[in-house]
């Protein structure tokens, strides 16, 4: 079961938003799909919590009876899993120990520039760095920026690809306050937002 993992310490970035759109093209895919939530603000599971019953369905963690140990359901053939920002130490090893793949979800601001830097650096140093497949996902992006073009100079730089980048648009604000995503609506409602996530979709296949 390939378990790919959303992932940045810095808040706000849009792990949610990848995470729960990641699991939405899975799932429309016919996978049998559990999104996990490790954040506190539990956004992810509340977001599933709205997400209607004729699309195509998303589960979340099996809570194991008596305890607080959590599990995918059975049946489950992907895992995303959406985690906290600040994450470090042991929560990060744990994390690093159940991935095939980690994105890293960033916006074209300096701070987001810094914050992912240093959160690489942080990776390169774990036993399992080399066997967990990793990307970076702009977010937000707006064309034609000095702030797009500095993101790309400093990614050039890194030991992770940039994968694609997502464009800075209401259509997942919008979609996400009624549980969907973008492979939930009709395609010519948001066929720019569908083409920039093939090249992502492509980097998973091409595992």
């Amino acid at each position: 079961m390939p378990v790919i993992a959303i992932a940045n310490p810095k808040g706000g970035v849009g792990k949610s938003t990848l995470a729960t759109n990641l699991a939405g093209a899975l799932a429309q895919r016919g996978h049998w799909v559990m999104l996990g939530d490790l954040d506190r603000q539990q956004s992810a599971r509340q977001w599933l919590g709205i997400r209607p019953p004729q699309v195509a369905p998303i589960s979340g963690w099996t809570i194991r009876e008596g305890s607080d140990v959590v599990r995918p359901p059975r049946g489950t053939t992907h895992a995303v899993i959406d985690s906290p920002a600040g994450l470090r130490g042991k929560r990060l090893d744990a994390l690093m120990k159940m991935a095939d793949y980690l994105l890293v979800p960033l916006q074209p601001s300096l701070f987001d520039i810094q914050a992912t830097h240093a959160f690489l650096t942080e990776l390169q140093q774990h036993p399992r760095y080399g066997r967990v497949k990793i990307g970076l996902v702009a977010m937000r992006v707006k064309d034609h920026t000095i702030a797009l073009g500095r993101l790309q100079e400093f990614v050039a730089t890194l030991p992770a690809p940039m994968i694609t980048a997502l464009r800075d648009t209401q259509n997942y604000v919008h979609l996400a306050a009624s549980g969907l995503t973008i492979w939930d609506v009709a395609p010519g409602r948001v066929e720019r937002d569908l083409a920039q996530w093939a090249p992502l979709m492509d980097w998973i296949d091409a595992a």
